[in-house]
């Protein structure tokens, strides 16, 4: 079987998403690689700091949606990388 290797940026944008949605085997699956080498990723990564304690509610509002923004954003971009590696590959893709 052949050693994949991914990029820093699929590395980072997959952490991210995996923090943004907080399920590393959701993520895993969506992407298509191992939910093990995800967990992994996010081990040597280092644990981010997120407490909500002393908040106000609009300071929690406004993480919330920062969070769903950043989940919407990571999305877009899964999206676009999916599109630009169909559209150069051999023609199979399209009616062309």
């Amino acid at each position: 079987m052949e050693k994949r290797e991914y990029e820093a940026s699929f590395k980072r944008m997959a952490i991210d998403l995996s923090y943004a949605r907080g399920s590393v085997r959701e993520v895993a699956l969506e992407l298509g690689i191992d939910p093990g080498r995800l967990s992994k990723w996010r081990q040597k990564e280092g644990v981010p700091v997120r407490t909500t304690e002393g908040m106000s509610e609009e300071q929690k509002e406004i993480k919330r949606l920062q969070k769903e923004l950043k989940e919407a954003q990571l999305e877009r971009d899964i999206l676009k990388k999916a599109i630009s590696i169909f559209s150069k590959g051999d023609g199979r893709y399209s009616d062309s």
